[in-house]
């Protein structure tokens, strides 16, 4: 038995680890042809369920915006009788 240090800790019995070399992997393998194509598809089957909340909750927000500087403002008719 040795010390345990990094890279001989334990031995694991019956465990087999399969790896591709990255010479030969292809990352990017068709992302062009077949990635930007599938990639409009999507975006354009989950538009519909994804607007219409965005769409929705800048109304909302926009509407709170204008309201709130509406009732920032004075109204004129209730100081007439000051000046």
């Amino acid at each position: 038995m040795g010390h345990l240090e990094f890279g001989n800790l334990t031995k694991i019995r019956g465990t087999i680890y399969y790896s591709l070399s990255p010479m030969e992997q292809r990352a990017f393998t068709g992302a062009f042809t077949n990635g930007l194509p599938n990639l409009f598809r999507r975006f354009k089957r989950n538009v519909v369920f994804i607007a219409p909340p965005f769409i929705t909750s800048y109304l909302i927000w926009d509407w709170g915006e204008k309201s709130y500087k509406q009732f920032q403002r004075k109204k004129e008719d209730q100081y007439s009788h000051e000046s």
